[in-house]
């Protein structure tokens, strides 16, 4: 915070972008420029709309409170980035392959393995391929009621033990040299019930239905969002979270300025290059937990018309590991 102030106290002008600097900092910056404009007499205003909550740029140093370019420069991967996620996610994919075979050989083995125990094994599983750094976030490992839990995080001493009588839900992500991934399944590895298999189904008709959507350029990713979430609706169910965030190239998990949701204040369009996830769910507190998550490259669509004359986008997978078929 030090620094801030005394960039102030020297007159600097900061360009902070309010909707992800740390507000102390933003406040710190904005008392030490008071004090600044105070000791050398500043006054009045002159307008500007850029400039200033106020809409005013006052005489001397003031803040810049807009938007970082950075942050869509970051979101737009260029070839490269392109063929390092989805080198990555084929390296993903083949240690998940190996993990969930090997996780549903103990389970009918009657092997007690615990969240954590689970979760461990998957990182050893990644960590043997090539060009891997560390997990992009932490495990959620939850089996039966544990699943309804949106960030649950299983430790040890605490966790359950993985049911093979009920729904288990692993949303996991790894970062490789190359790129960063983000998966989301949900399993059972008996007899599903019949509420669970209606449920599953209507999450994975959200899922695909996302997944095949094409749209006109200039959409903002929540007119998107009802797209996931129609097949719940029709029988009054629903979710209470996003439905893909924006996801950075070997960098955050979790990045923007990007996102599909029914938040309707980020108006930001999806644009060709972007990455975001794909993860509905349904979650009943106490019994279940069920989402579905694959990572999207936001691509041109090769419509046979164009009204307006537009481009027409889409998705391509980048995620390779298969769903399970719910009989």
């Amino acid at each position: 915070m030090g620094s801030f102030s005394r960039l102030a106290a020297q007159g600097a002008q900061l360009w902070l972008d309010t909707s992800s600097v740390n507000a102390a900092i933003v406040e710190t910056y904005k008392s030490a420029l008071d004090k600044y404009r105070s000791n050398h007499g500043s006054k009045g205003k002159i307008k500007n709309k850029r400039y200033d909550e106020s809409n005013g740029l006052s005489e001397g140093p003031s803040g810049v409170y807009m938007r970082s370019p950075i942050s869509l420069a970051k979101a737009l991967k260029n070839p490269a980035e392109l063929e390092g996620m989805q080198n990555c996610h084929l390296r993903d994919a083949a240690a998940l392959a190996q993990f969930w075979c090997w996780l549903e050989e103990e389970i009918h083995n009657n092997v007690e393995l615990t969240e954590v125990d689970v979760a461990d094994k998957l990182l050893e599983f990644r960590a043997k391929k090539e060009g891997f750094l560390d997990t992009s976030f932490d495990t959620i490992s939850g089996s039966g009621a544990n699943g309804a839990i949106i960030h649950y995080r299983a430790k040890i001493g605490s966790c359950s033990v993985v049911d093979p009588n009920k729904l288990f839900l692993l949303d996991s992500g790894a970062q490789y040299i190359d790129g960063t991934t983000d998966i989301t399944r949900t399993v059972h590895f008996g007899e599903p019930t019949a509420r669970e298999k209606e449920c599953f189904t209507r999450v994975l008709k959200g899922h695909i239905a996302l997944d095949q959507a094409v749209f006109p350029e200039n959409t903002p990713g929540f007119v998107l969002d009802a797209f996931a979430r129609s097949s719940l609706w029709k029988i009054g169910l629903d979710y209470r979270h996003g439905t893909g965030h924006g996801v950075g190239a070997a960098l955050n998990v979790h990045e923007g300025p990007q996102s599909i949701s029914y938040r309707y204040g980020n108006t930001t369009p999806l644009q060709k290059g972007m990455i975001v996830s794909n993860e509905p769910g349904y979650y009943e507190d106490h019994a279940f937990g069920i989402r579905i998550e694959n990572l999207l490259h936001v691509q041109e669509i090769n419509t046979p018309n164009r009204y307006g004359g537009i481009e027409y986008l889409g998705f391509e997978k980048l995620t390779f590991f298969p769903i399970q078929v719910c009989n």
